[in-house]
Formats: structure tokens, C-alpha cells, sequence
């Protein structure tokens, strides 16, 4: 049987769109190789929202040019952001390359892949290494046109035994614009799925022994905002998100739920009460903040200021006590001055977040931060990294020992990434909970007993009893 390997750069979703290629390769019979030098297809689903991530790669495809020369049947890739961003110009230096496929046709892929296998082996591939002639069978293939309707060929995706945690797509593309950002390009405008296919793939996971979901959408919480009337109920207005909150919430069977990542203009009260009224909705919000300066932000045009952002805060706490925010930082964006830094981190201090992703500023072509005047020196981009990052790791610190002697609720995900010994799971604000236990947990909710805090993570003792209780009552 034909092998395949695919590797991710990037996001969540970059993740479930390459789970949705390795599901329809597997319909045709395909396995998944344990590395590339055992495949016959190699696909690199790629990321743009930073240089290096495009420089990783490229670098990458570079590298297997030899292990292209050893073995000539493998069909080489590049799917996703980067491949919707460069197209045609990534034949142009790498001439093992075969397949390019953008972000709106990752239900394509199966089909290209076996096309430019069949022109392999019928000895029809490029003479001169690089074409974007998809109606000639002599070579690669390359599609990154749009397609209406693309949203909606989200679905199946496959799972591992006992596989607890799933991401769900329940739109693509974004209209927001920010200056710093190339997703509006690669990933075109937003398009969101029906409120009934979003539900009907969430019931067959948790039907498959998913207990808890994440919806993801590049502004999730703008979902269906362009396709589906606000609803209102004794005069209160619910958004098509919400209401999609609602319909998965029914779902017997689901033992949490979670979203990635909202908009601050797109949380309006109906979420905020949300967050209080559905118990399965997880005790944890991913709120980008991105700079506390209302001069900054407006260069980013976010379209909110750093007023409303602490009181939208504040509005979430208050709708559901102890719940976890954690945000995104950039620092060095073009025009930031030492006042403005200093207004983010005190900003950033005073709302004590959970945890934070803190980056320097990397302009992307095609951007209007990238031309912007008044462009931050590396030095000093690393300099406030650094200095955010001490902030951040000391709020973070603080969450964790919050914790040490109690008891939490912990879902079991299976094998620690870094301690194969033990077992790893996440509490209900996404906090990571390293304990001693037998496989046999994985996919299980129960409490454990919290000893000490580690970093970003905390270590404790399960409570056997409570994993049985919470396993009878799924």
C-alpha cells in the first residue's frame, strides 16, 4: 500500500485541514508513513503569518530535492497558506516539486495526488521542471483558484484510538483586514459552514468517543454573520454564533466545548452570557489583544480600544468566575515607540492573563504594516519580546500555583508529549496536568489532585474513583 506524510506549519486549523487530506488519502487506501524517507507522497500544508514559518518550509522542500533524486516516484507537495500566497513561483527553484494547492481546495488533494502519480509512472512529468498547466497531463499540477461553496467540504477527519479532543472548521477566511496580517489573501473572504453540518461532524466524533470539541474559525466568533439572521428571544438577540454555541451544546454525549480565536468586536453580550449559561462551554476564553496602545492598535486596525478591550475583560470575568484568558501580543509593530510598549505592558500586567503568545513584529508582503514608515529595529523588537515575555511568565506562574492543593477536573489525552512515563490531560481553562497513570485513562474525565506547578504545567495525583464516576457518566 502507498504511504504518505504530511507535515503542519502553523494553526489549529492548518492542523484540521491537514487531518481532513490525510482522511481522503486514507479512503484510497493509503497509510501513514512514520517519516518521509518512507513515503510515497510528501505534503508540507504551510503557513504565511510569519517569515520564518515560510522560510521553514521551503527550507524543508529544498532538503528533500535528494531524496527526490533517490526515489523519483514520490509526488512532493505544498498545500495550504503558502501555497495560496506563492503559487506558481514555488516551481520555480525547486524542481522536485509536483503539486501546489491552495486553501480552498484541501478536498482536492487526494485527486491531484493520485494524478501526478499516474503521470510518474506513465513517465509524462515536466521536461523542464515547472508548469502551472493543470488541463496538460505533462505537468505538476497546481490549483489555487477560489471555490464557492468550499467551506462546506469541511467534514470527516480521522482519529487515533481513544482520541478525546477534536477541532471542528466551522468557516474559513477572514474580512477584517488587519494591517499586519496576509490571512485575507491566502485564505480568501469569509464563508461559514451551516449550523446543521457543523453539528451533524460534531455528533459523529463524540459518537466516535470525542468528549470535548474546539471550534475554529480564523474570527470565530463572526460565524455566519454574512449567511444567517440574528435570532431574538423575549428581546434578546442571539448571534448565528451563539446559536451554533447552543445547537453543539445539545449534543449528548459532549463533555466540553471550546472556540478559537474571537474577535473582541465580535463578543457581544449574547457571548458574554453564553460563557455563564452553558456549562459544557469551557471556563476558558483566547482573546487577542495584539498592543495596549490605542495609537498602535489603530495602525493594526483592530477597531477597538484598549478601554474597551479591559472592559470586555472585565465583562467576562464577572459572566464566569475563574475562568481563564489567555491573548496574543505583537511588539515592534511599525511606529511603536517606548510610551506606547510601555502602555502594553502595563496593560498586559495589570490584566494578569493566564498565559500569552508574545511576537515581534514580522512584516509579510502584500501587507500595509510591511510598508509602513517608522519600522522597529530588530534589537528593540527582541528587547520588548523579552521584557513581555518576564511579564507573562510571571502572571502565568501565579495561575499555576493558584492551583496547588486543590482539585480539578482534567480530561486524559493520552502519552505526555515530553514525559512518555506519564500521562497528560487539560483542565477546563486549558491548563496542562502531568500525572502517573495506566493508558487506560485516555479519553476519561476525572479529578486530580494538584501537588505542584511546573512551568506552564502542573503535576498531581488522579483520583481513580472520580475517573470512574465521570467515566459511568458519560
Amino acid at each position: 500500500m502507498p504511504k504518505f506524510f504530511i507535515k503542519t506549519y502553523g494553526c489549529q486549523m492548518n492542523e484540521r485541514d491537514s487531518e481532513q487530506v490525510a482522511h481522503s488519502l486514507m479512503e484510497r487506501g493509503y497509510v501513514v508513513a512514520d517519516s518521509e524517507r518512507d513515503a510515497d507522497v510528501v505534503l508540507l500544508n504551510t503557513c504565511s503569518v510569519r517569515d520564518m514559518a515560510d522560510q521553514k518550509a521551503l527550507g524543508k522542500m529544498g532538503m528533500l530535492r535528494r531524496l527526490a533524486n533517490e526515489r523519483p516516484h514520490v509526488v512532493f507537495g505544498f498545500m495550504g497558506c503558502m501555497a495560496q500566497a506563492r503559487g506558481e513561483s514555488l516551481f520555480d527553484h525547486l524542481p522536485h516539486l509536483d503539486l501546489v494547492v491552495g486553501t480552498q481546495k484541501f478536498h482536492r488533494v487526494a485527486d491531484y495526488v493520485d494524478e501526478v502519480a499516474w503521470r510518474k509512472r506513465a513517465g509524462l512529468t515536466a521536461t523542464d521542471g515547472h508548469s502551472a498547466k493543470l488541463d496538460d497531463p505533462r505537468f505538476s499540477i497546481i490549483d489555487v483558484a477560489e471555490e464557492a461553496g468550499s467551506q462546506e467540504t469541511i467534514h470527516e477527519q480521522e482519529l487515533s484510538r481513544n482520541q478525546a479532543t477534536a477541532f471542528v472548521s466551522i468557516m474559513q477566511g477572514c474580512n477584517m483586514h488587519c494591517t499586519f496580517c496576509i490571512v485575507p489573501r491566502t485564505r480568501g473572504a469569509e464563508r461559514s459552514r451551516s449550523i446543521d453540518s457543523v453539528v451533524r461532524e460534531v455528533r459523529g466524533l463524540v459518537e466516535r468517543g470525542v468528549k470535548e470539541v474546539t471550534l475554529l474559525g480564523q474570527i470565530v466568533n463572526l460565524y455566519g454573520r454574512h449567511e444567517f439572521p440574528t435570532t431574538e428571544t423575549g428581546g434578546v438577540k442571539k448571534s448565528p454564533f451563539v446559536q451554533l454555541l447552543e445547537a453543539v451544546h445539545q449534543i449528548e454525549g459532549l463533555r466540553r466545548l471550546r472556540f478559537t480565536s474571537p474577535h473582541p468586536i465580535g463578543f457581544r453580550e449574547d457571548l458574554v452570557d453564553a460563557l455563564a449559561r452553558l456549562p459544557k462551554l469551557a471556563a476558558h476564553v483566547h482573546l487577542p489583544l495584539q498592543s495596549g496602545s490605542n495609537k498602535v492598535l489603530k495602525r493594526m486596525h483592530r477597531a477597538y480600544t484598549a478601554e474597551k478591550y479591559v472592559d470586555l475583560v472585565s465583562r467576562i470575568r464577572a459572566a464566569r468566575p475563574g475562568i481563564a484568558i489567555t491573548t496574543d501580543v505583537i511588539v515592534g509593530f511599525p511606529g511603536e515607540t517606548d510610551a506606547d510598549y510601555r502602555e502594553t505592558r502595563e496593560l498586559v500586567s495589570n490584566l494578569q492573563f493566564d498565559n500569552a503568545f508574545v511576537f515581534r513584529y514580522s512584516p509579510r508582503r502584500d501587507t500595509p504594516a510591511a510598508t509602513m514608515p517608522d519600522q522597529i529595529d530588530e534589537g528593540v523588537k527582541e528587547e520588548r519580546n523579552q521584557d513581555l515575555l518576564a511579564v507573562v511568565n510571571e502572571s502565568a506562574r501565579r495561575s499555576g500555583e493558584r492551583l496547588v492543593g486543590r482539585h480539578v477536573e482534567v480530561l486524559c489525552e493520552g502519552r505526555s508529549k515530553t514525559n512518555a512515563a506519564r500521562l497528560m490531560g487539560r483542565t477546563t481553562t486549558n491548563k496542562i496536568v502531568v500525572f502517573e497513570g495506566d493508558t487506560g485513562l485516555t479519553g476519561n474525565m476525572f479529578d486530580v489532585y494538584i501537588t505542584h506547578a511546573n512551568g506552564f504545567s502542573l503535576c498531581g495525583t488522579p483520583s481513580l474513583d472520580s475517573a470512574l464516576t465521570h467515566d459511568l457518566s458519560t
